[in-house]
């Protein structure tokens, strides 16, 4: 038995840390129309890329940079996420480190993040680039350029980012040891970083989606290694943050 001294704990943004799509959350309030245009097209458009197309769309009707900001900030939040990643944040032992790993963008997690009064929280945020122009346009871009090299994932990642190539890269660009990981996610797309988990560390998949689904049907032919727990709400994240703060808390 190891006492856990230092942790990374992984999170996936949407609906993992917070309770929504980004993406899809500004279109279902400011322009249901151009939601169900994002469904259409879904199956024939990078999502990424479909995520600009449908903001330059919104700007080209007169959606304003206040309006996008302001249905973030009400984008449906747990107060029992906020105050678990706060005890974990705060507590001297073991030493915790955060880290982002999203498909969403920059500024959105950033806007949702300072209305929460997280904005120390992560170390890094590993998402898709996102900048305000001038004329309000919110101009997003895939974090692998579609004309450059690409990513070699082979599990099932997204074109613009492979969590798992993005994990390693943030592991040796730290250059630190970490006595157990947590990764909390929700989507297919989480289950490749999961992966490269070791047996010490812990999975808190969301219960009745993508990732959990992969789990049950490829992480014994895929040597899933980590602990794995399910979780439906956020106050279940709660009780198990509060858990790896026990006094004594250790990995076999």
């Amino acid at each position: 038995m190891t006492v856990v001294k230092k942790q990374l704990v992984v999170f996936d943004f949407d609906w993992s840390m917070a309770d929504q799509d980004t993406d899809r959350w500004v279109m279902e309030v400011l322009a249901p129309d151009l939601r169900r245009k994002m469904r259409d097209l879904s199956d024939v458009v990078q999502w990424t890329d479909l995520v600009a197309q449908t903001l330059v769309e919104l700007h080209g009707r007169g959606g304003t940079r206040e309006q996008i900001i302001d249905s973030l900030k009400i984008m449906p939040f747990h107060p029992a996420m906020v105050r678990a990643v706060k005890k974990l944040q705060a507590a001297k032992s073991p030493e915790t480190t955060f880290l982002c790993l999203s498909n969403a963008n920059q500024v959105y997690i950033n806007t949702i993040l300072e209305a929460r009064g997280l904005t120390d929280l992560f170390d890094e945020i590993v998402t898709n680039p996102a900048t305000w122009k001038e004329s309000g346009l919110l101009e997003v871009r895939r974090r692998v350029d579609p004309n450059g090299p690409q990513h070699s994932c082979q599990v099932g990642c997204n074109p613009n980012m492979c969590k798992g190539e993005e994990l390693t890269a943030y592991l040796e660009r730290k250059g630190e040891t970490f006595d157990r990981m947590v990764y909390i996610g929700d989507g297919t797309n989480d289950f490749c970083p999961i992966l490269r988990f070791r047996a010490q560390d812990l999975v808190l998949a969301r219960s009745f989606r993508g990732l959990q689904e992969r789990i049950k049907k490829e992480g014994d032919a895929a040597g899933l290694k980590p602990q794995v727990k399910y979780w439906g709400g956020a106050w279940e994240v709660e009780e198990i943050f509060i858990g790896l703060l026990e006094s004594g808390s250790r990995v076999e």
